[in-house]
């Protein structure tokens, strides 16, 4: 086995937290103001919104606008930063296009769909970028996976989210 990149792995760790905590703050400090459906309202074939309204044209911008300012200040690159920031919103409107076709309710709980898309996308596309191993890769989406039904539950608690997922 070769060696894991922690460091790294803990870079990609705090910039998905950053595109994903800077959307649920935007919502609490700003309602509903500027939150436009991706999906415009859109329905799929099978009649199901196609993304739903929780994910917005505000959260996808300042979700990757946080990554970008925010990989400078970690070490990396502002490229690094956009680049994990776009695919782990990819990966998040991929998993909110799933639950619509299983017909769950936007923002309901679905561990693993929440959490794997958003995070292995980034690790993925940036694989050879950063020299990850699949074993970093396995980690850091674990760790990304835990840490984010944690961390929502906190914020649950302080009212930051509407719900403790």
């Amino acid at each position: 086995m070769s060696q894991l990149s922690l460091w790294p792995i803990a870079q990609f760790l705090i910039l998905l937290t950053l595109a994903n905590g800077v959307p649920v703050i935007a919502k609490r400090m700003l309602g509903d103001w500027l939150a436009w459906p991706i999906d415009g309202g859109w329905l799929f074939w099978d009649g199901q919104p196609l993304l739903g309204r929780s994910k917005t044209v505000r959260g996808l911008v300042l979700a990757i606008l946080a990554t970008t300012i925010g990989a400078p200040m970690i070490g990396l690159d502002i490229e690094t930063g956009m680049l994990v920031g776009f695919t782990a919103m990819v990966g998040d409107m991929f998993s909110s296009f799933l639950k619509r076709r299983l017909r769950l309710a936007p923002s309901a709980q679905a561990p693993g769909f929440d959490q794997v898309p958003e995070s292995l996308l980034p690790f993925l596309v940036a694989r050879n970028l950063v020299g990850f191993s699949a074993w970093d890769i396995l980690i850091g989406v674990g760790v990304f996976w835990i840490g984010e039904l944690l961390v929502s539950r906190f914020l649950y608690m302080l009212h930051v989210r509407d719900r403790p997922y």
